[in-house]
């Protein structure tokens, strides 16, 4: 092989431009391709077509040079990863030594069965398509053997295994039928993310008035539909819907059925595919607008929702993936320089595109299984989920560790069941039939994780250790039991939201021709449709909906009014007087509410025979400046809140019944964590409305466990003011807290109980 061999080698180098002669340097293995070039013939010059715009998916390639690259070259750069040190120039006559080398190490070492005509046959079949297939080392359908590779302990990138999470490297499968659906012009995915917008309109909305329409739909009741947006367009959910008319992605129509069975009623061929709540809420759902639903209960209808609302994310998720594969095949299959880039935007600058946020690991794992059930369904091919033995038990929990006789409400049982650990942060990429658990957030599909999960990645200003560009792309945002992140921090949550949707601050391998415009644009928010669940009406959350939600779809809210109130629900014998406190601003509103009770309700409770008077602070920091005073005063009181160790919790409770303290302060937050009856009340003081309407009754109700006898002397003050409408109106219903803050008199007495 030596002369022949010698002179084939020049050739091909003579042929060679300098940067072919790196590449061969670097994959002088691929020996087909040297044949190919040596030969004079027509065909083998169709490299010099791939000067066009055609370029790599492969999520390797944003390392590679700024200047523009050859669809061949994209090619090879896709078989190997080569570092930025390796790229920089060298001399000709240098490169020309080590290449010539290296081809002759291989030429004569490199004999193997294969017949030159089946290579270069191969080597053409690889040439057709932008991302070689030889960079799959998962097989044709893009899934290897559970197990087959152990993720880094790093968080958001994994460059030793980034080919096994990507969908640049996977083609749609054949049995999956196509993306069919994907073209049909009525799918509600297709037409948002396909809404084009006008500089104009972003610029409008800053300014804007939000418009507003409301209706009555049968289950949801009062639906206010709002927009910024020019156009606002509102329907009525129909009598029935079936599974096709909503346009699922396969398996969804067959394995939804089965997944939400056990809300069903009625036989399984004659019964709706939805409960009548669960369809409405889809119906807004797959409509893409932004949803409030202030009525989730855990333990009326939170699994219900839950199951809907992961129905949508796995539909958007598998929607959005085949039209990258589908697009992967069609770049493959096409000839080089054939076809717009603007036909294969598919894609935000990130991959995460769905962000769950719940508020412990239990309902973490309840989603996850819900989105594996949804997979899977009846189908006898089972779907691969990586890491599931290690997600089980980090997310799992003993029922044992349970104390077997501790006693709760039921809504307390419902909420604080499995792990109720608040810290924790997943990645879960899905890939056609695969689930992978653990996935590094850039190689993720959907995120799930708590506020304060997601707090410790965000960081905050000047922290070196940082990181919110997987928030980039979020096309999706559930936030569920908005109403326990009031209890945990809901700061946490405002600093995500503060965080949604900003301009990533690095690549992250994205290739820019596959992303959408209105993404490089930075209007992603506008795209991003937000599901907000929880379980009561509140300022702070009405406050995150009304700023942040600035969907092109619109905003839905249900907007029902208590007509009771939760007074109702107390079953002592009571007068409650509400005294109604007058503050200018809502700003002044907590040293106005401070400054009331200390001139004129504490006052009338420092004489000893007011004994036995729990004081009800929702705030924690208001509890603070209250602990202070007392203490300054040299009042006789005791105190309970949140970070009270447990042996001062039952000082503190055995020092209140035995009346050696005259006062005991109790954070909301404590009663909510660990929802104790504090024996021995005779007076109780609410400085604030509850958050939750519920616990002025259980509050209330505490009174009976201290004994009879003692009935008559019990009271009841609660403090509010005009910025508390919706607190009141949950503790007495709507009419009555109508009329309590337009009358001209500030106290207002009720009397439950029997007489």
């Amino acid at each position: 092989m030596g002369k022949r061999g010698s002179r084939s080698q020049s050739q091909l180098l003579g042929s060679l431009t300098k940067k072919q002669k790196k590449h061969l340097r670097d994959f002088g293995e691929e020996h087909p391709f040297y044949d190919r070039v040596s030969r004079k013939e027509a065909k083998p010059q169709t490299c010099q077509l791939s000067e066009s715009s055609d370029t790599s998916s492969s999520e390797s390639e944003a390392e590679s040079e700024p200047e523009q690259v050859s669809g061949y070259h994209r090619l090879l750069a896709t078989l190997k990863n080569v570092s930025k040190e390796e790229e920089e120039e060298e001399e000709e006559e240098e490169e020309e030594d080590s290449v010539t080398d290296e081809t002759e190490m291989n030429l004569e070492d490199g004999d193997s069965d294969i017949s030159e005509e089946e290579e270069m046959a191969a080597e053409s079949t690889d040439m057709q398509g932008s991302v070689a297939s030889p960079a799959d080392p998962e097989g044709k359908d893009g899934h290897g053997p559970p197990g087959t590779s152990e993720e880094s302990p790093e968080e958001f990138t994994d460059a030793k295994h980034e080919s096994l999470f990507s969908l640049e490297t996977n083609f749609l499968e054949e049995e999956s039928g196509g993306d069919s659906s994907l073209k049909a012009s009525q799918d509600p995915f297709v037409q948002h993310v396909n809404t084009k917008l006008k500089e104009k309109e972003i610029q409008a909305v800053a300014t804007n008035p939000r418009t507003t329409h409301q209706l009555k739909w049968p289950i949801l009741g009062q639906v206010v539909f709002s927009s910024k947006f020019q156009k606002l367009e509102t329907f009525k959910p129909p009598k029935d819907i079936d599974l096709k008319s909503v346009h699922l992605q396969k398996p969804l129509e067959s394995t939804w059925i089965k997944t939400n069975s056990q809300f069903l009623s009625g036989p399984p061929k004659s019964s709706s595919p939805f409960t009548p709540l669960q369809k409405e809420l889809f119906l807004i759902m797959n409509s893409y607008r932004d949803l409030f639903y202030p009525e989730r209960t855990a333990l009326k209808n939170g699994e219900e929702i839950r199951h809907v609302y992961c129905l949508h994310v796995i539909n958007h998720v598998l929607k959005a993936n085949a039209q990258v594969l589908a697009n992967n095949s069609r770049r493959r299959s096409q000839k080089l320089g054939v076809g717009d880039d603007d036909d294969f935007r598919d894609q935000g600058l990130t991959r995460p595109k769905v962000l769950i946020v719940v508020p412990f690991r239990e309902a973490a794992l309840r989603v996850v299984q819900l989105f594996i059930s949804l997979l899977e369904g009846d189908s006898k091919k089972k779907i691969i989920v990586s890491n599931k033995k290690r997600f089980n038990g980090e997310y799992g929990s003993d029922p044992e560790e349970r104390p077997p006789n501790l006693k709760r409400p039921e809504d307390y049982e419902a909420v604080f069941v499995g792990n109720i650990d608040d810290h924790f942060r997943i990645g879960v990429a899905i890939l056609q039939r695969s689930i992978r658990l653990y996935a590094p957030f850039y190689s993720s599909d959907i995120l799930i994780a708590s506020p304060l999960g997601l707090r410790t990645i965000i960081g905050g200003e000047g922290e070196k250790k940082r990181d919110f560009d997987f928030l980039s792309s979020v096309e999706l945002l559930i936030i569920d039991q908005a109403d326990i992140y009031l209890m945990q921090n809901w700061e946490h949550v405002l600093h995500l939201m503060n965080h949604m949707n900003l301009l990533p601050l690095d690549s992250h391998g994205v290739d820019f021709s596959r992303v959408r415009m209105w993404s490089l644009n930075n209007w992603s928010k506008y795209y991003r449709q937000t599901l907000l669940f929880g379980a009561l009406q509140d300022a702070q959350i009405n406050s995150v909906f009304n700023k942040y939600c600035v969907n092109v779809q619109g905003q839905v809210a249900v907007r029902n009014v208590p007509m009771t109130g939760s007074i109702s629900q107390v079953l002592v014998q009571l007068p409650h007087v509400f005294q109604r406190m007058e503050a200018e601003s809502l700003s002044s509103v907590i040293d106005a509410r401070f400054n009331f009770f200390v001139n004129k309700i504490l006052p009338q409770y420092r004489d000893a025979v007011m004994s036995h008077t729990l004081i009800y602070v929702p705030s924690y920091f208001d509890f603070v400046r209250l602990r202070n005073y007392f203490k300054k005063e040299e009042l006789n009181f005791t105190h309970i809140c949140e970070y009270t160790q447990k042996s001062g919790v039952s000082r503190a409770r055995h020092f209140f019944l035995q009346g050696e303290k005259q006062f005991l302060l109790l954070t909301e937050r404590f009663h909510f964590y660990k929802r104790y009856t504090i024996k021995g009340i005779r007076n109780l003081i609410f400085y604030e409305l509850p958050t939750y309407p519920h616990f002025y009754s259980e509050v209330c109700n505490m009174l009976r466990a201290t004994g009879s006898g003692e009935e008559a002397a019990w009271t009841c003050t609660v403090l509010y003011s005009k910025y508390d409408a919706q607190r009141l109106a949950a503790v007495v219903g709507v009419e009555r807290a109508a009329q309590m803050l337009q009358s001209k008199k500030n106290v207002h007495l009720f009397i439950t109980g029997e007489r």
